[in-house]
């Protein structure tokens, strides 16, 4: 029997000295003497710092493994940097000067963890074609980094590598080689730097207070800290300053504007944590650094039970939380400061902000709108292209497109691009299993949310999804235990009231009526601009007896949506799976006892009427 291979998606960095063969052969004693103090006063410690795993020494080249792309390429910029401040004083053709390349990948890992495979060999061939003391990312990694890291790309288009079948999307980073390089504290000097504007999303976690100063209480607190700054890392656009800049302030006095200059940051989350008998509270804030305004707070009070699974809990809200508020932030930001100059980010960033608001088809529209100007701009642009076929699909998910295969086809287009650029965005396999789904694939719209879970586990539209998707494949019974995932990791969601909607309508496809009536009256609780959620309670309530309420519901979802016919909801079902389709003639019948019309409404004819 074959042994198991193992793999696993990782960064990696290749390295190798430009020219080594010229530069041992005119002083090759000298050469491998200078090589190795490189190698022990700047790489090796700028490795270790930024969490990078020496992998294997290939002669003059080295293979290294870190654990996100933004900590890889900013262990290599301030290597570059280092080695190219060592250089000046060094004839030109003395210098050693590395290439580097930096791939985000599928590997293989062997034993004795070494790693194989295409994404080994890409990160090779990138370095290969990189400027001596340049930086060459493939497209893979790009999309991980930037906004996030200050530095100036370089699109070198979709280059031919040696004995890759693809082509691979190219860009080389523009290493400022006159710059001194970051102090201890993580950032230049101000008299070294000249001033430039933070990057948009940019923020410093802080160090949580420690209330009480409980000694036993400490890791968990740091712990808060260290998670916050990992999982708000992932979100697509930001920068995150390292966690080790972050806790040189603690325990000092905050002067949040003061830090924002240092750091050159936008944005500030600090808060605390208190121990009370057996709970324990977290209060955590988010501040602009650059007016000190208080622009979101949120507290959380848990039973102390496992502080482990707490503080995961606790981090994952949060940063989902904070995701939302500072997209938002941003786009109010934009729209304030430069109203008429908006550039490509700003307007997906503000389409973005609209989609996170309660969902209606009136949001889904004024999203594209700016998605749409975002393209103008950027026809590259993923979070646009995303945006333009989540937008697109939303209307065709809630019966209210009025050109359901145009808009599947535009948002299939759309979400195609998207993955072309940036192939390990959670968020766009998401999206594009929404569109699968909406085309009738359940099982290929299922193993998209599967990679987008395993891309980013703490994506609650993708758990959400998959639970929803599931009950297109006849495995309902298991649509709440992932609905209810999302709604743990963020219970105050945006689409809180589709995910419950989702659990309703999983509920009466099994028959359960009760139950599905519990989350169905939370779902329009929760968004009472959603006919669907309606017209779904009014079966429900029809089914269980009760035709006065019904009658209600089905009048509020009519309101909201004039055209709804039971014919159109039969002919945009979502699978072709039987034993969905034998489930779904309980909606049908329950549809029918509250009274929705059974076919479309012409005009100038009631409702009554049909």
């Amino acid at each position: 029997m074959m042994p198991e291979i193992a793999r696993r998606l990782t960064t990696i960095l290749a390295a190798d000295v430009a020219g080594y063969s010229r530069l041992a052969g005119a002083d090759e004693e000298g050469t491998v003497s200078r090589l190795r103090a490189l190698r022990q006063e700047v790489i090796d410690p700028v490795v270790v710092a930024n969490g990078g795993r020496l992998v294997k020494t290939t002669g003059d080249g080295r293979l290294i493994e870190f654990r996100s792309v933004v900590d890889a390429v900013r262990c290599a910029v301030e290597v570059q940097s280092k080695i190219a401040v060592r250089n000046v004083d060094i004839a030109p053709d003395r210098r050693i000067e590395f290439r580097v390349g930096i791939h985000l990948g599928d590997v293989i890992v062997e034993r004795d963890g070494d790693l194989m495979g295409d994404g080994v060999n890409i990160a090779a061939r990138l370095e290969g074609i990189a400027e001596p003391g340049g930086i060459c990312l493939s497209g893979a990694a790009y999309e991980q980094v930037r906004d996030k890291i200050a530095a100036e790309f370089i699109d070198l288009g979709d280059k031919n590598l040696k004995n890759i079948a693809r082509r691979v999307r190219a860009y080389a980073i523009k290493v400022d080689r006159t710059t001194r390089t970051p102090n201890h504290q993580g950032f230049a000097p101000s008299p070294l730097r000249p001033a430039s504007p933070p990057p948009r999303l940019s923020i410093v976690v802080l160090p949580f207070a420690n209330i009480g100063g409980d000694p036993e209480q400490e890791y968990f607190v740091d712990g808060v800290t260290e998670s916050l700054t990992t999982d708000l890392s992932l979100i697509a656009g930001s920068f995150v300053i390292a966690r080790n800049t972050a806790f040189t302030y603690k325990g000092k006095p905050i002067d949040v504007k003061q830090i924002g200059r240092e750091l050159n940051v936008r944005y500030v989350l600090e808060g605390s944590v208190q121990r009370g008998g057996d709970r324990i509270r977290v209060n955590a804030q988010l501040i602009d650094a650059t007016t000190g305004a208080h622009l979101w707070a949120e507290r959380f009070d848990k039973p102390r039970g496992d502080l482990f699974d707490m503080q995961d809990e606790i981090t994952t809200r949060l940063a989902r939380i904070v995701g939302i508020e500072l997209v938002a932030a941003e786009g109010q930001r934009a729209e304030r400061e430069r109203p008429d100059n908006m550039d490509a980010v700003d307007l997906a960033m503000r389409g973005r902000a609209i989609l996170n608001r309660p969902q209606s088809v009136a949001n889904a529209r004024s999203a594209r709108a700016l998605f749409e100007m975002a393209l103008r701009l950027d026809d590259h642009s993923v979070d646009a292209l995303v945006g333009i076929a989540e937008s697109h699909i939303f209307e065709v998910r809630f019966f209210a497109s009025t050109g359901r295969s145009e808009q599947i086809s535009i948002a299939e287009a759309a979400i195609d691009k998207a993955l072309a650029l940036a192939p390990n965005n959670a968020n766009a396999h998401y999206v594009r299993a929404v569109v699968l789904q909406s085309m009738r694939m359940p099982e290929r719209a299922l193993e998209e949310c599967e990679l987008a879970i395993a891309l980013d586990r703490n994506l609650p539209s993708a758990h959400a999804y998959a639970g929803f998707t599931k009950l297109m494949v006849g495995r309902g019974e298991e649509t709440e235990p992932d609905v209810g995932e999302a709604i743990r990791l963020s219970p105050r969601d945006p689409a809180l009231s589709s995910w419950c909607f989702w659990m309703g309508v999983a509920n009466m496809y099994l028959g359960r009526f009760d139950r599905a009536l519990e989350h169905l009256r939370r779902s329009v609780g929760t968004n009472p601009r959603q006919p669907l959620a309606q017209f779904f309670m009014a079966a429900a309530l029809a089914s269980t007896g009760r035709p006065v309420e019904a009658a209600e519901a089905r009048d509020a979802g009519l309101r909201l949506d004039p055209d709804f016919s039971i014919a159109k909801f039969i002919d945009e079902r979502r699978s072709d799976h039987p034993v969905y389709l034998q489930q779904r003639e309980r909606v049908y019948q329950g549809m029918r006892n509250a009274g929705l019309p059974e076919k479309r409404r012409e005009a100038g004819q009631s409702h009554t009427e049909l």
